[in-house]
């Protein structure tokens, strides 16, 4: 059995991960996902222009804390949306611009609760997953503090902000 949640290394393959969620299951009739990928500058709340380039992110998490504050995650968009099965990776370590980060994909029978849980999904990851990354920058490395924007999004589900990001 494919787990739902996993925290990895390497990289990942967005139709693998799509045919491995509707696997054997003839009442899925919609999959809506979501990658995030590494951007080549911070484009930081109230900065205009965009911050300078970023050359690399580190992110950072607890191992076992991490995966089961997703999981949690998950369990809530279960309770939540008429879903069948969801599926999450976020990659730490070193990433480079245009490298996959993290991956959201819901499985249910209509599309309208596949969207709408995988947005909830990825607001709550974005405002409480304990996840730390750190851009290196032509200036130096930096920690990226948690978006008033990330928290508003989670706000709109109800969900507290965290700032943990």
């Amino acid at each position: 059995m494919t787990p739902r949640v996993t925290i990895q290394t390497q990289d990942f393959d967005l139709s693998t991960e799509v045919a491995t969620l509707r696997s054997g299951n003839p009442g899925v009739g919609a999959v809506c996902s979501f990658v995030g990928t590494v951007r080549d500058r911070n484009l930081l709340e109230g900065v205009v222009p965009a911050s300078p380039t970023v050359m690399s992110m580190e992110l950072e998490h607890y191992p076992g804390m991490t995966e089961q504050a997703i999981e949690a995650m998950v369990d809530e968009a279960h309770r939540r949306f008429d879903i069948v099965g969801a599926r999450v990776i976020h990659r730490v370590g070193l990433l480079q611009p245009m490298d996959q980060i993290v991956l959201v994909a819901v499985a249910s029978a209509h599309r309208g609760e596949s969207f709408q849980a995988c947005e909830f999904i990825m607001d709550y990851l974005k405002s409480h997953a304990p996840f730390w990354k750190k851009e290196q920058t032509p200036e130096g490395a930096r920690w990226v503090d948690a978006r008033v924007s990330d928290d508003a999004a989670a706000a709109r589900w109800g969900l507290p902000g965290q700032g943990v990001r």
